[in-house]
């Protein structure tokens, strides 16, 4: 181990121990089940935007910067679609997630469709967090076993169990702790990273890559259809995201959590500007490498002193911290608080606390585990757990949310159907991260499942008891037209450019389309006969 490899772990066991006494001392504020799994509901505006930024911002950042190397500026869209999901949260669901008093999505599924569902649904999104802990981890892990000669698997252990050790004492007053720190590691990380570009390359030597690489500065070059993706991606994420509304929705009213998101939406543009320009100066300084996560911490060693690299890579652990931490935590309030309550209604709060902690130790394991089934690919963890967690439990909690013709089997025929096909399609691709059965990504064929069983159910169990397209709100007609619309415009691209689309790896995103406008459609124009022309407009009243 060289000066550098001893400076980044000694200022990472340093870092480590001052993160183990914070979030121990806020063992005393952890004294209910609300204070363990949503802070009391007592959190200030800029405890929500230290909690999103170190959940999204770091996660994306470590993304950024290392497809930024590889690709150029166009990295700096993952970015930009994580803003939108985190803008689309802040202006448009906190509210209605908020009048329900949602911990947790699976609660939430619960909370509307029985036990079994919420059973069903905790058990998937528990085990499939630590899959987006791993895969962060992983990256992270890469970078210092080149430095310190230390076992990738060795490394993603020590994140793991550090991550139990402080998130053990005081649950979310323990995560808001933890990450005002890492926001102060980021802040400190990136005045790093700009002495070290203002010393090599500089803007001079953008300009020589620019002539020499031009398709480094091409917004598209990391692939349209890859972009698209992203957006997709998030924006359907955008109601599944479980460890942003535990955090968000810890704040005293709506209104405070809104303003912390949409802080943590102007904050990221920072992450996204400079993950972009460290993985470029990288590129001009150490070329032709194959990880970004490895080459940057090489270029900063090739402009910077040793302490000055170790506090830059101790901005890297924090966003791997930050982003596990949180996975880790809403991972296990699902199986500690949800799972358990599914089995036995009667647990006290005091119990299921005691639950959520015995969850970390099993989902410290888990992470352990994953990432010795598979460490040289973090990227496969991602996409597994995409498919697993979102193609189960979409159709579930917008029906939950704006559809009370759904019933309880429709759910879990759903929550099923979902998470079996998604699995079956990932399979028929041999578990390829990118090279997908027919082009199709596993989690696009889930999700349509999981809305086709929905649907199908429902509309064959509830037969005679509700009305079709009968005296409709202004609000359900838009819904439908929009539907409609959405369907009839993907259909006519999938008639016109099946190859094109089939190509580009599009086909999967635009059949998926017209499922979502038919699921849209079904529930803007079926009401409850009982109920007649009642207004289920939860968003817009949000």
């Amino acid at each position: 181990m060289n000066a550098y490899g001893a400076w980044i772990i000694g200022l990472a066991v340093a870092y480590t121990v001052i993160l183990i006494v914070l979030g121990n001392l806020m063992k005393k504020k952890a004294t209910s089940g609300d204070n363990y799994w949503v802070g009391g509901r007592n959190f200030k505006p800029w405890m929500v935007f230290v909690c999103i930024t170190g959940l999204f911002s770091g996660s994306s950042f470590i993304v950024v910067m290392e497809l930024s190397y590889l690709k150029g500026i166009s990295a700096g869209w993952y970015g930009v679609a994580e803003m939108l999901h985190v803008l689309i949260i802040a202006l448009i669901l906190i509210g209605t997630f908020r009048k329900k008093m949602m911990v947790t999505i699976s609660g939430l599924i619960g909370d509307n469709f029985g036990r079994f569902a919420m059973g069903v649904a905790g058990t998937i999104t528990a085990f499939t967090f630590p899959m987006w802990s791993v895969a962060t981890a992983l990256s992270f892990a890469s970078a210092i076993s080149v430095f310190t000669g230390i076992p990738i698997t060795l490394a993603v252990a020590f994140c793991a169990i550090l991550l139990l050790i402080y998130l053990q004492a005081g649950g979310m007053w323990s995560v808001v702790m933890t990450q005002t720190a890492n926001a102060i590691a980021f802040f400190t990380m990136f005045v790093i990273g700009i002495i070290a570009f203002f010393i090599n390359p500089g803007f001079e030597g953008l300009s020589e890559l620019a002539a020499t690489k031009p398709e480094m500065f091409d917004p598209t070059g990391v692939g349209l259809q890859v972009i698209i993706s992203w957006f997709a991606t998030f924006l359907i994420n955008v109601l599944l995201a479980q460890a942003a509304f535990q955090m968000a929705l810890s704040c005293r009213t709506p209104e405070e959590g809104r303003k912390g998101m949409l802080m943590a939406f102007g904050g990221n543009i920072f992450f996204i500007i400079f993950g972009v320009l460290f993985g470029l100066a990288a590129a001009v300084v150490v070329p032709d490498g194959s990880r970004g996560m490895i080459e940057v911490p090489r270029y900063m060693a090739t402009v910077l002193p040793a302490p000055l690299v170790g506090l830059f890579f101790l901005g890297i652990w924090a966003c791997a911290l930050g982003w596990g931490a949180s996975c880790q935590f809403s991972g296990s309030t699902s199986l500690g608080r949800d799972v358990t309550s599914a089995f036995n209604p009667a647990l006290t709060d005091n119990k299921k606390v005691f639950y959520t902690k015995i969850s970390l130790i099993i989902l410290t394991v888990l992470m352990i585990i994953l990432s010795l089934l598979r460490s040289e690919q973090a990227g496969w963890w991602n996409v597994f757990a995409w498919t697993l967690r979102n193609g189960a439990t979409f159709a579930p909690v917008v029906a939950a949310l704006f559809w009370p013709l759904a019933t309880k089997r429709a759910a879990a025929a759903s929550l099923i159907a979902g998470f079996v096909s998604g699995l079956a399609w990932y399979a028929l691709g041999n578990w390829d991260p990118s090279n997908f059965y027919q082009n199709v990504h596993p989690v696009f064929f889930g999700m349509s499942m999981n809305m086709v069983a929905m649907v199908a159910v429902t509309l064959i169990e509830k037969a005679g008891q509700y009305k079709v397209a009968d005296q409709l709100t202004s609000s359900r007609k838009n819904a439908a037209l929009f539907a409609a619309t959405l369907s009839v415009l993907s259909l006519i691209a999938i008639g016109t450019s099946f190859n094109l689309l089939f190509t580009k790896g599009l086909l999967g995103l635009a059949g998926f389309s017209v499922v979502v406008g038919i699921f849209i459609l079904t529930i803007a124009i079926t009401t409850p006969k009982e109920e007649g022309t009642a207004n289920y407009s939860s968003i817009q009243e949000a």
